[in-house]
């Protein structure tokens, strides 16, 4: 599934080709992807907006719509968003389409239909239960801490928990508890200040460096013009399973935890 990283880089390629741009109409031919409200009411509303601003809250894309409109997208495990020319091949993919004034289309290709298409007046209908972005000034070390103390959990479901923070997936945990020096199974109770300074300091710094790389291209995510990102070439230890490590050269092991792959430096991670 696309992380903060994959879907900040979605939302910058986007902007210049969607901003002032009008929705004209919306296709779809699988009506599950519309979380709300209908597919004919969605028609409706849209037809005339206009797409004044796109940004990102946790793994999901915000289009900030005129006539006091949002328009919120989550790709889930396979959605992939491109504008392309409304003469453009079709792909068997694509299940929504939302038609533009310049000849254009905003097309979401999702392989295993799993993606949510809303459209709100309130954005926190869908978004208020998210909890603080990690790369946020608001976001230090004592909130981290405020969050996570106390919890017996094992530390990695915690990170994947969007209700305590917004936007890291399994990629981005996994790296950052490595950087941080702490195992996936430590329970969060056992951590000291200095713990979650480190923690603090390392989930900041695995997801800019997955900004910069424009997302991981590991599974089916590729960004809005087709290419690949470049962070699968940068992890330390994510599917690296008996690989070495780069820090102490023994091998990275694979366990799973919450029913999620999880990959760690036994040595290096306390």
């Amino acid at each position: 599934m696309p992380e903060l990283p994959e879907v900040e880089t979605v939302v910058r390629a986007l902007r210049q080709p969607l901003i002032g741009r009008t929705m004209t109409a919306v296709r779809n031919d699988w009506p599950r992807i519309i979380g709300t409200p209908t597919l004919g009411e969605l028609r409706a509303r849209i037809q005339g907006c206009t797409v004044e601003a796109i940004h990102r809250r946790a793994k999901y894309l915000v289009f900030s719509l005129s006539q006091g409109e949002t328009l919120i997208i989550h790709l889930k495990m396979s959605g992939h968003l491109a504008v392309v020319a409304a003469t453009a091949p079709a792909d068997k993919h694509v299940h929504t389409v939302f038609e533009l004034d310049n000849g254009q289309e905003l097309r979401f290709r999702d392989i295993r239909k799993f993606g949510r298409v809303y459209l709100v007046n309130d954005p926190e209908q869908i978004l208020g239960k998210l909890g603080p972005e990690p790369l946020e000034a608001e976001f230090t070390p004592d909130l981290l801490q405020k969050r996570l103390n106390g919890r017996t959990r094992a530390l990695k479901p915690l990170l994947l928990d969007q209700q305590l923070i917004a936007g890291i997936g399994n990629i981005y945990a996994d790296e950052a508890l490595f950087y941080a020096k702490l195992r996936p199974t430590r329970p969060a109770n056992t951590l000291s200040k200095n713990d979650f300074q480190a923690l603090h300091g390392a989930i900041q710094k695995v997801l800019r460096l997955g900004i910069e790389r424009e997302g991981a291209s590991i599974e089916l995510y590729v960004k809005p013009d087709g290419s690949k990102g470049d962070m699968q070439n940068a992890v330390a230890v994510f599917r690296r399973t008996g690989d070495p490590c780069y820090a102490c050269g023994r091998p990275i092991e694979r366990i799973v935890l919450g029913g999620r792959s999880t990959h760690f430096c036994p040595h290096c991670q306390k």
